[in-house]
């Protein structure tokens, strides 16, 4: 890769910050809204039904906010984000960027690890089409490199120095 590519995918000006938080404590549980969660590199998100899973690429996910727009304006209805399965929705900062980086929420560092590709649920969640409206608006799955406790509004930025 060249130095002015590598120079350019390491530098991310923008700061976003974290809108909404939802855990799941069982398959096919009602999703827990909160205002704050405890995040470990063991466990991932305190409560979630993922917990327990040391340095999986899936601890965490993530959307993109401005991508619940993107949807309600392709699916022509209103997108609560807890129809989507995501633990995490995120504005102001382009997830994707954060592919293969460390990033930090507030005092916790994740790594992005992959793109979060939707789910044949997302038809039943979001009605006829909610699949294919979904791809490309997926969002970002991460592990936890650090722990700590994340809220509401916490900022959201590339994580330049590793600690």
């Amino acid at each position: 890769m060249s130095s002015l590519l590598e120079t350019l995918q390491h530098t991310l000006p923008q700061e976003g910050y974290l809108q909404w938080i939802g855990v799941r404590t069982g398959r096919g549980q009602p999703v827990r809204i909160l205002d704050r969660v405890e995040v470990s590199t063991e466990s991932g998100l305190a409560g979630d039904r993922f917990s327990g899973r040391p340095a999986s690429p899936r601890q965490v996910t993530l959307i993109q906010a401005e991508h619940l727009e993107v949807l309600a304006q392709l699916l022509g209805i209103p997108i609560d984000p807890a129809l989507l399965r995501r633990n995490l929705v995120i504005g102001g900062i382009n997830l994707m960027a954060l592919k293969g980086q460390a990033f930090s929420i507030g005092p916790v560092v994740l790594e992005g690890t992959r793109a979060c590709a939707p789910c044949s649920k997302m038809e039943q969640a979001l009605g006829p089409g909610g699949f294919n409206a979904m791809r490309g608006h997926g969002g970002l799955c991460a592990r936890v490199l650090k722990g700590g406790i994340i809220s509401v509004g916490d900022p959201v930025r590339l994580h330049v120095n590793r600690w």
